[in-house]
């Protein structure tokens, strides 16, 4: 008995189905480079054991929380953390066993696709999980928890991770990368440079966090100039530590071009507060072509995810923080937002601006068509609610004939949990080949053209994106 099927999502037809299994075959088993996503640098730095099932599969995992939570289960029955230090569930067997019930629940959905294939491909489990099955599952893993091949960088090496990208808020001191690269083990793990919370006037203690940011860089963060050269300085900072991409989780794609005046006026009044949502949000809009601008300089790729109206419930980020599962999809302007960077950047050749987005609908309309006219820009993978099968192939469907494949940036996994790191990937593997399948069935393709492409798509793309 197994978990997983052997053929899935190849096609249902059967000369298809060959000609996929036989581009898959060739690129399963690349190496993996995960050029974005939210591990803990502290994992393998520390090397020590994971703590518990829960601890590895539950309760860091938003994608499987929010499920539960949307049928009724209470985050702290789940373990996860209040801001408050109030109580949550802290027996792992119980939230387990919760989980377990309730895994029915993603019957159809993508996590249950890569936390089958964690199961049987990563703890040698091949019986469903059920209320039934809860307390073995939990004992096999937990005792498999206590093995060294199971420790930490015992698991990235056996996941063929060629390298692994955290993300790093700008006033992180990065002791855990530090750690990594003192220790000799040669596993690559670089930071990104994520400067959210000195970038956004309405991120929580914005006006602190930019104090936080003078004292650490000695730049003057009360003077425009000063505040602009303590982000070249950190950036470098976190180049120094592996970085060679930044990230920016913005609610919009809105870009501005200021005169240095004008920008540097504007910074006076978010600084100080007093700021419409207007204001925030065009000096957001500043700094996205500033950080462009920062990036012709000093070479880091500039991910640009934007559309998530985050935090979308008011209950959850005051008892719980951010990342809870309350990060929603919303409509969300490229074409016009884009333009006053790219009338500055956008022909850079050598400059690398990677976009994301959570509506699906501009990748035709808008998203493509930039990628596949302004040499600075590519299309970053489905995300978040659309890195899964169907996702994938949406993607593809949509936006290959404008811009091709070369335009886009391969896959990148953006997640917390990393055993299913090797299940994502394999998903990505196998949409986009049951999709080149179907252009070489169909004549639009020639076979050998195909076996290049899923080379790319798994492994180049993302590498020459980022810069690894």
């Amino acid at each position: 008995m197994t978990l997983t099927d052997p053929d899935r999502l190849l096609p249902a037809e059967p000369a298809q189905r060959a000609i996929a299994r036989q581009l898959y075959d060739r690129v399963a088993d690349l190496p993996i480079i995960s050029p974005h996503g939210h591990c803990d640098p502290r994992w393998f730095a520390e090397n020590t054991r994971f703590p518990d099932p829960a601890a590895l599969f539950v309760v860091p995992d938003h994608y499987v929380f929010r499920m539960l939570v949307s049928q009724g289960v209470r985050l702290e029955e789940l373990g996860v953390p209040r801001t408050d230090g109030g109580a949550v569930e802290a027996d792992p067997r119980v939230i387990w066993r919760r989980f377990a019930e309730h895994y029915h629940l993603f019957r159809g959905t993508p996590s249950a696709m890569w936390l089958d294939h964690s199961f049987e491909h990563v703890f040698g489990l091949t019986e469903r999980l059920t209320a039934d099955t809860a307390d073995a599952y939990y004992d096999h893993i937990d005792a498999k928890l206590g093995e060294a091949g199971f420790l930490p960088r015992a698991l990235f090496e056996r996941f063929n991770l060629e390298v692994l990208a955290t993300t790093e808020g700008a006033l992180d001191d990065l002791k855990w990368h530090k750690q990594i690269a003192d220790s000799g083990w040669s596993g690559r793990v670089v930071t990104t440079y994520r400067p959210d919370a000195v970038v956004d006037p309405e991120f929580e203690g914005f006006a602190e966090n930019l104090e936080t940011f003078g004292a650490l860089t000695g730049e003057d963060t009360t003077t425009w100039e000063g505040y602009l050269a303590a982000h070249r300085l950190r950036r470098q900072f976190f180049k120094a530590h592996g970085a060679t991409a930044s990230d920016h989780g913005h609610p919009t794609a809105r870009t501005e071009n200021l005169s240095q005046p004008e920008a540097a006026a504007l910074y006076q009044k978010v600084r100080s507060g007093d700021c419409t949502a207007e204001e925030a949000d065009a000096f957001r809009g500043q700094m996205l072509t500033e950080m462009a601008r920062m990036s012709q300089d000093d070479g880091l790729t500039m991910q640009i995810h934007a559309g998530s109206r985050r935090n979308h419930s008011a209950q959850v980020f005051a008892g719980f923080g951010r990342d809870k599962g309350f990060d929603i999809p919303g409509r969300t302007d490229w074409v016009g937002a884009l333009k006053p960077m790219l009338d500055v950047v956008g022909m850079d050749r050598d400059l690398c601006i990677i976009l994301f987005t959570l509506d699906e609908t501009v990748y035709g309309r808008e998203l493509a068509p930039l990628a596949g006219a302004y040499p600075a820009l590519k299309l970053g993978p489905p995300w978040w609610f659309f890195d899964s099968p169907e996702g994938i192939k949406r993607f593809r469907e949509t936006t290959t004939e404008t811009c091709g494949f070369y335009n886009t940036a391969g896959f990148n996994d953006d997640t917390r949990a990393f055993c299913s790191i090797p299940a994502r990937h394999d998903v990505s593997r196998r949409s986009d080949c049951a999709y080149l399948a179907g252009l070489v069935a169909t004549g639009r393709l020639r076979l050998e053209d195909a076996h290049e492409v899923a080379h790319d798509l798994t492994y180049r793309l993302a590498k020459d994106a980022y810069r690894l």
